[in-house]
């Protein structure tokens, strides 16, 4: 695909240069989960998976695409939309989470239904209110199309177009989606970022009262939770609908907080539409029941006690999460 800007001036005959892409884990990250050995980022097969990523051709209409409720400048969330909007403007079941740090990640999405990246596109892509396609009609097509066969021929070897290798090369592209290089990042790794009182006092605080969920430089621990939503959807049960454990009852995955003042609105189902009302629910809107997380009812009261200022200081904190450089990397647009 050719970049906007320079639309006109691109030869349809001839292939776009690769991206000079590779895999770096970041200083101040742990070692990734993702086996890059069985599926090493290539410049090929990155450039495959964003095609793919941004094509519409894996829906049924050729209307929706990966980058649909994933876009770039929200932290690949779907901007403004508490549930996620499919094909045919039919609404999902949960809000759309950030397409980021995937490496470092064992399971996938709210109720960590899907075990491994490379199976992570067949769900989207086979339920009714979200691509609303079969997996061999997209292999299908993409046979047919006029330039997936030499895009799979540049990452794989052959022209032969698998289930296997259409995973892979998505994987790679969501591989590459990396957020590290945030103020936070930068303070941390004393690359010249000071944070100032309030967001060093913010620091502090989550330090104390967030952080035995969003921990470590990922900003998750990527655990499921019970933090004491008000029921809204009865029958939305998180992890228990994978486990059909009770215990896991109304748990969902602990998101992480890179890029949270961009991935609005919040929770699972997109009730909250900034982090101030977040924070609210955390001081004073928790509802018990028997799956409530501990560390949520603990000391004799419901929630996590936060004064004006702590709640304002959090705030400034969570904004040096903001990753500009990811929000804005060329190599990850559609519009390269």
């Amino acid at each position: 695909m050719c970049g906007i800007a320079v639309l006109t001036a691109c030869d349809p005959d001839k292939p776009e240069p690769l991206p000079d892409i590779r895999f770096e884990t970041p200083a101040n990250f742990p070692a990734p989960l993702y086996d890059l050995a069985a599926n090493p980022v290539t410049p090929a097969g990155f450039a495959l998976g964003r095609d793919l990523f941004y094509d519409g051709i894996l829906s049924r209409d050729g209307s929706i695409s990966c980058g649909f409720c994933h876009q770039q400048t929200a932290g690949f969330t779907q901007h403004g939309h508490d549930l996620s909007h499919g094909i045919d403007d039919r609404l999902t079941m949960r809000n759309a989470l950030p397409i980021q740090n995937l490496a470092w990640e064992r399971e996938f999405f709210w109720d960590g239904g899907v075990f491994h990246l490379d199976l992570f596109a067949i769900q989207p892509i086979e339920n009714e209110n979200e691509m609303g396609e079969q997996m061999p009609n997209v292999l299908d097509k993409l046979r047919r199309h006029n330039k997936y066969p030499a895009m799979f021929t540049a990452a794989f070897g052959t022209p032969e177009i698998t289930t296997d290798r259409f995973l892979r090369a998505l994987s790679q592209f969501q591989l590459m989606c990396i957020s590290s290089n945030s103020k936070y990042d930068k303070y941390v790794r004393n690359e010249g970022a000071t944070l100032n009182a309030e967001e060093l006092a913010g620091l502090q605080t989550f330090r104390q009262k967030c952080a035995s969920c969003h921990e470590g430089e990922l900003f998750t621990n990527n655990s499921y939770r019970n933090n004491g939503l008000p029921i809204a959807n009865a029958d939305d049960t998180g992890r228990h609908r994978i486990t059909l454990n009770d215990e896991h009852r109304y748990q969902f995955k602990v998101p992480s907080l890179r890029n949270v003042e961009v991935t609005r609105p919040y929770m699972h189902d997109g009730r909250f539409r900034n982090l101030e009302a977040v924070l609210d629910f955390y001081a004073s809107g928790v509802a018990d029941s028997p799956t409530l997380d501990p560390a949520l009812k603990s000391g004799g009261r419901l929630g996590v006690e936060l004064t004006a200022t702590e709640k304002s200081n959090i705030i400034a904190f969570l904004h040096t999460l903001t990753d500009h450089e990811f929000l804005s990397k060329k190599e990850l647009s559609e519009f390269h």
